[in-house]
């Protein structure tokens, strides 16, 4: 077989100004020519194996940056904005998409944020009497959305935050126990801990500089909270740098990704970057034995192993995906080729969905997505009980998966066939951009097909797709 060529314009142009080299600079380091360097960055040529060493050597550069990043998240991104009924007659090929993400991607982003824009708009019109009068009544981006998007492109990981909680984890010592740790660092601090009989999980008074966890809260969550505190005490300054860098265009957002960077800290402090890389591997990502080496819920290891990408050390790139009952995502990464909706729910084909059905048990699914990627997908419902009689329990389901090349290294692999082809069912990301004709969950047409539609015969669907 043939071996792909590497185009990767944009991320040539991307390091030589993170460098801030110009391009006869960079071109002597990477020794080539001007003219050479030019063509690479305009993808006029591939990138050469001479250029990928010299980078990895010159600059000490983790050279699968050169094939990652935002490329499939932009395509699936455009492709779900143009399944609006407004492009409906001027749907551009799936060849002209790619070649948009990976030579313009600061264009791909202006047309997504615009697609945004024109949405937001078009629901406040939906309800104009509500916002009629209002002085706030501007347009501007969904603050959750907007986080959203901005933890989506960082692929989910930040290095700074990643760090410095692997660093606080270093406190454990060989033995040590993290609760203990966190208590003790709040204590360093002046802040008096208490558990009381609550349904607010957290609440935290800076002037008696007391924390109040609840008492009804499962250990895991009182421990990820103590971190969490931890975090908006200790890494203010680190957490506000980084908020700066987003630059985000509402106070409310800024607020929404602070609580999302201490998460983010306590997920990894919780789950030091090296030691659960090197047990998820010895382990073979068994969820459970991860569960209780590290004292962490199946949800919190599930996330976790998502953000698995430092560069020069990742783990396996996993999607993971959290669902309500009603379908809708709650939570959404994917560092693999899969991608979700933006908006909406996901494939009613998935195993996500079937989590529900089976409480306390893991569903293993063999799935093809239309572009011909197979994937192996682990589903499980995730209950969070109110902690008393009559309190609501709220119910997801998560699903953690990766592609199929990568099962060696999965426990969960064991005993399927994975080079059989009919063992594979096909799954999509949206019905809206989904190509597949003849699917029998279909809920409404692919956009970018014609269809038939015949009053003499009623197949599954009411129409044909072409």
């Amino acid at each position: 077989m043939a071996t792909q060529k590497l185009y990767a314009g944009a991320k040539l142009r991307e390091i030589r100004n993170r460098l801030s080299l110009t391009q006869k600079d960079f071109a002597a380091k990477l020794g080539v020519s001007l003219p050479y360097l030019n063509q690479m960055e305009n993808n006029n040529r591939p990138v050469s194996t001479t250029v990928v060493l010299a980078l990895a050597q010159e600059f000490g550069l983790d050279v699968t940056e050169l094939s990652t990043g935002d490329s499939e998240r932009l395509v699936s991104d455009m492709r779900e904005a143009l399944a609006d009924p407004i492009f409906a007659d001027t749907i551009p090929p799936l060849a002209d998409l790619r070649l948009t993400a990976s030579n313009a991607p600061a264009l791909a982003r202006a047309f997504i944020e615009l697609h945004k824009a024109y949405r937001q708009t078009h629901e406040r019109l939906a309800s104009l009497d509500e916002a009629l009068g209002r002085e706030d009544a501007r347009i501007q981006a969904s603050p959750w959305e907007e986080v959203r998007d901005f933890f989506h492109y960082c692929d989910n990981y930040i290095d700074a935050v990643d760090r410095a909680a692997e660093r606080f984890a270093e406190r454990l010592g060989p033995s040590g126990d993290i609760r203990t740790v966190a208590l003790e660092s709040l204590t360093e601090r002046g802040i008096t801990v208490e558990f009381t009989d609550t349904e607010s999980l957290r609440s935290y008074d800076p002037k008696s500089r007391t924390l109040r966890l609840s008492s009804r809260a499962a250990p895991q969550t009182q421990v990820f909270q103590l971190l969490l505190q931890v975090a908006l005490l200790s890494q203010d300054k680190l957490l506000e740098a980084t908020l700066d860098f987003a630059r985000f265009q509402s106070d409310e957002a800024r607020a929404i990704a602070k609580i999302g960077l201490a998460n983010y800290f306590a997920g990894a402090a919780l789950m030091p970057y090296g030691t659960f890389l090197a047990a998820a591997q010895e382990y073979r990502h068994d969820l459970e034995l991860l569960s209780n080496r590290f004292g962490a819920s199946i949800e919190q290891v599930a996330h976790r192993l998502s953000t698995l990408q430092r560069p020069g050390a990742k783990g396996i790139p996993f999607f993971f995906v959290r669902v309500d009952q009603a379908g809708t995502i709650t939570k959404r990464h994917s560092a693999t080729r899969l991608q979700f909706a933006r908006f909406g729910g996901a494939c009613p084909l998935w195993n996500v969905h079937r989590a529900f059905e089976t409480p306390g048990h893991f569903l293993r699914q063999l799935a093809e997505t239309p572009d011909g990627v197979r994937y192996i997908s682990l589903a499980r419902d995730v209950s969070k009980p109110g902690g008393s009689f009559g309190a609501p329990v709220r119910r997801y389901a998560i699903a953690l998966g990766c592609e199929v090349r990568h099962a060696d290294a999965l426990v969960y692999a064991d005993n399927l066939d994975v080079n059989n082809a009919s063992a594979y069912e096909p799954i999509g990301i949206s019905c809206r951009i989904c190509e597949r004709k003849t699917c029998h969950q279909r809920s409404v047409p692919p956009l970018e097909r014609r269809l038939t539609i015949n009053a003499d015969e009623r197949g599954t669907l009411p129409y044909e797709v072409n």
